[in-house]
């Protein structure tokens, strides 16, 4: 057989550049042509030995020292679309119609809404998918590389030549595209680009939807899907509800970390579905939030460095697969929220750095766009063609698995020109301020589409700053967002939790101070992974004291989060006591449930997302200030806290108190606004927990005693480092049960 380069016989050199695939449009040479009055017909097949046209029934002559095929005959003979069959050095014959007879098959207004940055579903056209052409089945594929000399589309299908099936470019817009009829679905691809500076590249393709299992990291060519989804009921709950007074208790979950098999093997999709479903069903939680399962190279980066953003992980199944977890979850009555990462993608040379030779998604210069505490690369959000593959993933997820909304990562990496740089390490914007524009209108544009496409969908941001209006509509000014994870709450409600109690008493505003911009935004209280990792240690070693101290904090803690205005997010592991850091390399320490204190946390969680969600008191009205009144936030003295949650109509009414040192406050007053019985619905220090059981024999009757400036008081048990959620009930429905603790209350009293 031939080589590729050297040929005996000076060509010309458009047959030249052909045969050392450089030609920047194949279709000009290769395909059916008519010259002289003449069809003539060329292939290059560097696989061949010997090669006929099955419609025409006659050989192609090699052109000598090449790989180059021609036939030259009466235009009548060929028709528009004919097959080759070749034959290769080891005596096996293939037979396929020529990629190079069929015309281009992305229109131009497609290439013109891409161009535009407006192509909300131009994954359907972009990267690879099985088509019928004229009847003739095989794989459409397409990529963006405006820079590239030429563009090959290299797999298992062609031995990884990139001489083979060289694609053709469409004019000015960028994007190379070619039908390879044939080809069927479940084979591996790449792109092999040839810049213009002649260095070649072999990339992933950023569109796949599909890819091998790492180390390995080429594209799957994916069959379409034909999942039958079974969640109609909970698709259109969800477009018609208004969630901000629905509850919302969210646990994040890392799949390759929650549970494993006996090997310490990754569990299927499938199987974890069925598993994470069942014990979320258990515990009470409304929604899980998946850390990224956008397709990734390296587990130590949790997903946070992703290179499919279009494809689930093949660590843990196919898409189908994924489509069965969410589908199941749905069914479940749980919401499925995923981790997105816009704000930066990694170096590897495989995946989208420098893809065309050239900064192309990313910015040239270093200062605009590279993150150096991270080693990544930040998107050029001033590219319309950058703008439009972001904007179409955040649908994909959305649209193609029924996801019911991103929670979008590192926000204030993308507002913030200068965000974690230093003096000289930045470049300003037209204004000479520090805010990236160009990031401002790509997330005001993502929130409005994505709200759009697909109303009742979720987008949260994990925003650190004190940027303004990042949960308000746009067309108030506002980023757009539904809510914002409440940063400044969680690092100073644990960097109160963390001290010695018997220092509370000088650091009460650290529980007091959120209260001032708590219904700025629409907030989400957050215990997530980035807080049990890193040397912060697991949610019970941040507790001071002794053991039992340290179970008690943690259960104060959390009730005092569950009775706070706010949805809730609590990583994995936390609902049970996590002993140790959260490690990505293995599963949760399970074999701690056996252990009464850990089991008691988890039972605490249990009830606090049970009465979170039945009492519309602690979830209807967690945005705004008239759902939330002070009973008393002074008494830093004794390190208690106390106030009153209320639903949309104000008649419903749930007092909290909390004591934060190991002192028991017996008969302390707080002040209520109605008469009536007090329920101890939940008392964290209940021997059911773990606790001392120290409480209120089932509740409290309220006295016509004016306290703390209301008409009506209390006369409470408050346990030592222990939180209390009294429910009002007026006398009059008061039966004598309701006094009396129920034998399956979490405050039963022994």
């Amino acid at each position: 057989m031939a080589t590729a380069t050297g040929s005996a016989l000076k060509l010309p050199d458009h047959l030249q550049r052909i045969v050392e695939a450089r030609h920047h449009d194949p279709f000009e040479v290769l395909g059916r042509h008519e010259e002289d009055g003449k069809a003539v017909a060329r292939a290059f097949l560097p696989l061949a030995e010997s090669a006929r046209l099955v419609e025409v029934g006659e050989p192609m002559q090699r052109i000598e020292g090449t790989d180059l095929f021609v036939w030259e005959g009466d235009p009548a003979r060929l028709p528009e679309r004919y097959r080759i069959e070749w034959e290769d050095a080891a005596g096996a014959l293939a037979c396929a119609y020529d990629p190079y007879c069929f015309p281009a098959q992305l229109s131009d207004f497609d290439l013109h809404l891409f161009g535009e940055g407006k192509h909300w579903h131009v994954y359907r056209l972009l990267g690879s998918h099985a088509v019928e052409v004229e009847g003739i089945a095989g794989v459409q594929f397409a990529v963006w590389a405006p820079n590239a000399e030429r563009v090959s589309v290299v797999g298992d299908f062609n031995a990884w030549d990139g001489r083979a099936n060289p694609m053709r470019v469409r004019g000015g817009t960028g994007v190379w595209e070619l039908f390879v009829p044939g080809l069927t679905t479940g084979g591996y691809y790449k792109y092999e680009i040839r810049d213009r500076a002649t260095h070649v590249h072999i990339k992933i393709d950023p569109y796949a939807q599909a890819f091998q299992s790492r180390p390995l990291t080429a594209g799957l060519i994916a069959p379409e899907s034909r999942y039958a989804w079974d969640d109609k009921d909970w698709m259109l709950e969800r477009a018609r509800t208004n969630w901000q007074h629905r509850a919302m208790s969210v646990y994040e979950v890392h799949l390759g970390s929650w549970r494993r098999d006996p090997d310490g093997n990754f569990l299927n999709y499938r199987v974890l579905a069925k598993e994470i479903a069942a014990y979320v069903t258990e515990l009470g939680f409304t929604h899980i939030e998946l850390m990224p399962i956008t397709e990734h190279p390296l587990d130590a980066s949790w997903g946070y460095q992703c290179t499919g953003y279009f494809a689930p992980s093949a660590r843990f199944g196919s898409p189908d697969d994924f489509r069965f977890f969410v589908d199941h979850l749905h069914q479940q009555g749980i919401g499925v929220l995923l981790d997105w990462v816009p704000a930066h993608f990694p170096k590897d040379a495989y995946a989208l750095a420098r893809f065309d030779g050239s900064a192309l998604y990313e910015h040239a210069d270093p200062r605009m766009g590279e993150h150096r505490d991270w080693g990544t690369l930040i998107f050029n959000f001033g590219r319309n063609e950058v703008k439009n593959f972001l904007l179409s993933s955040a649908l994909y997820w959305l649209e193609e698995f029924h996801i019911d909304g991103l929670r979008v990562d590192a926000v204030a990496s993308m507002l913030y020109l200068d965000y974690s740089r230093n003096a000289g390490e930045w470049i300003p914007n037209k204004y000479g301020g520090n805010e990236n524009l160009e990031a401002v209108d790509f997330i005001r544009e993502l929130n409005m589409v994505t709200h759009e496409q697909h109303p009742g969908t979720l987008m949260i941001a994990e925003e650190s700053t004190a940027w303004p209006a990042v949960s308000r509509p746009t067309y108030l000014g506002g980023l757009g967002f539904s809510m914002k994870w409440n940063m400044g709450w969680m690092h100073d409600t644990l960097s109160y939790m963390q001290k010695d109690p018997i220092y509370r008493h000088f650091h009460h505003d650290l529980l007091t101070f959120g209260l001032l911009y708590a219904f700025t935004e629409n907030f989400v209280l957050p215990f997530s992974h980035d807080e049990v990792v890193h040397g912060k240690k697991s949610m019970l070693d941040k507790m001071p004291g002794d053991g039992w101290q340290k179970f008690a904090c943690l259960r104060l803690l959390y009730t005092f989060m569950f009775s706070y205005p706010g949805k809730k997010l609590l990583f994995q592991g936390c609902e049970f006591g996590q002993g140790k850091e959260w490690d990505f390399a293995g599963e949760l320490d399970w074999d701690l449930l056996e252990r009464p204190q850990h089991q008691g946390v988890k039972q605490l969680v249990s009830d606090l997302n049970r009465i979170y969600a039945e009492r519309p008191a602690l979830h209807e009205v967690d945005f705004d200030a008239s759902g939330f009144e002070w009973i008393d936030c002074h008494d830093s003295s004794q390190s208690v806290l106390s106030y009153i949650r209320k639903d949309l109509t104000g008649d419903s009414i749930v007092a909290a108190a909390f004591n934060f040192t190991p002192v028991p406050r017996t008969n302390y007053r707080i002040g209520v606004p109605e008469p009536g019985f007090y329920r101890e619905a939940i008392n964290s220090d209940a021997a059911l927990y773990g606790g001392s059981n120290v409480g209120n024999q089932g509740g409290v009757v309220s006295e016509p005693v004016s306290w703390m400036g209301r008409p009506h008081s209390l006369m409470i048990a408050l346990p030592p480092l222990g939180g209390l959620i009294l429910v009002h009930e007026p006398l009059a429905e008061t039966t004598s049960e309701d006094a009396e603790p129920e034998a399956d209350e979490a405050d039963d009293a022994e």
